[in-house]
């Protein structure tokens, strides 16, 4: 048995949690900085930090409340040490080496971007993980950070198979909904605004589908690129006003239903290609804009019937702590410790081996 108190400051959101055994999700807390950052149009990542500082104390504190523990019953303390905005990891990483000093506990670095995929395998779903009928699996993960595809097979063994080139969907999303002037975070607001709206009115480029009449280049066939979608909002944005003055109304709902289908569209595309040429018997949807409601309606449709969907729950999508202690508890299984002087990284590293699978052929 394991309990082990995680801790994420990635990004703007500062959570803690203790999970038990690496599914069962005691007590957890999350405390949001979007308010702070609206005004910004995105994360500021010196005001992050600053905001991690405040925040942390009272997070902790009501982790650990909910899960009835005390750090005196903790086995462990884990951390997300990148990928993600230097000064935010750095406030966490610091408060969990601090924990660990003070309280004699095992340290745990944790991969963001693994966690991600981890999550959606929390509150008994680890179980699967032990199953051969589970692999391989193919993990989409599509964030502001990351659009990637990674495929795992059952003995633990990874690759990434396609990326984005340039920009990330949930960064794409974003961006549109500032030239919009629809606010801030850019993925719920353009859905929200998506609902009233026609997505077949308008067409936005499927970057590397081959829908332009040009051939994809082999190796950007599982790639993803968003910024020529970007470009498309800005032009169009432009003859709409130059035509009709402000941007509002029917139209606004049209052009928002239609840009979010177009990155849609691509998201399940290329992994459905993906599932189709590795043959993979489970694809995981996961990451912050996972939330969007359109992307889990229409991946399962788009899959081949031998794949199984597994869709993290919205509140394991986002940036939280559960993923991290859950993960941590593989590490802390095998005695894999981190050392008190690692760093945080702000780049996602080669990825050639995940620590959660169980079952080998």
């Amino acid at each position: 048995m394991s309990l082990i108190l995680g801790i994420e400051s990635s990004c703007d959101e500062t959570a803690a949690a203790v999970v038990k055994d690496g599914s069962q999700v005691l007590g957890d807390c999350v405390a949001s900085q979007i308010a702070r950052h609206a005004a910004h149009g995105g994360v500021v990542p010196e005001l992050a930090a600053r905001e991690h500082l405040v925040a942390a104390r009272p997070v902790l504190e009501t982790a650990l409340k909910n899960a009835g523990v005390t750090f005196a019953d903790l086995d462990a303390v884990a951390v997300t040490n990148g990928p993600g905005l230097m000064p935010a990891l750095l406030v966490g990483l610091n408060l969990a080496k601090g924990i660990a000093i003070g309280h004699n506990l095992p340290f745990i670095g944790i991969n963001h971007f693994i966690a991600h995929i981890y999550a959606s395998f929390l509150d008994g779903g680890a179980a699967d993980l032990q199953k051969k009928e589970t692999y391989p699996i193919l993990a989409l993960v599509v964030s502001g950070g990351h659009t990637a595809l990674l495929l795992i097979d059952a003995e633990g063994q990874a690759r990434l198979v396609g990326t984005t080139i340039d920009d990330a969907a949930g960064e794409a999303l974003d961006k549109a909904a500032k030239m919009l002037d629809l606010g801030y975070p850019g993925g719920p607001v353009i859905q929200k605004t998506a609902e009233s709206g026609d997505p077949l009115k308008y067409h936005f480029p499927r970057p590397l589908t081959g829908g332009s009449g040009k051939a994809v280049a082999a190796q950007h066939k599982l790639n993803f690129s968003f910024s020529g979608v970007k470009t498309a909002l800005l032009y169009h944005i432009r003859r709409l006003e130059e035509a009709d003055g402000k941007l509002e109304g029917q139209v606004l709902y049209d052009t928002a239903a239609s840009y979010q289908e177009a990155i849609v569209d691509v998201l399940c595309r290329k992994t459905a290609m993906a599932a189709k040429e590795y043959n993979v018997r489970t694809v995981v949807l996961c990451g912050g804009v996972a939330c969007n409601s359109v992307l889990r309606e229409r991946l399962p449709e788009a899959l081949p019937n031998t794949a199984n969907l597994r869709l993290a729950e919205r509140k394991y999508c986002t940036d939280n702590a559960a993923m991290v202690g859950g993960l941590a508890h593989y590490y802390f299984a095998k005695g894999e410790f981190t050392p008190l002087d690692v760093d945080a990284f702000a780049r996602l590293p080669v990825i050639s081996k995940v620590p959660f699978v169980n079952f080998t052929k």
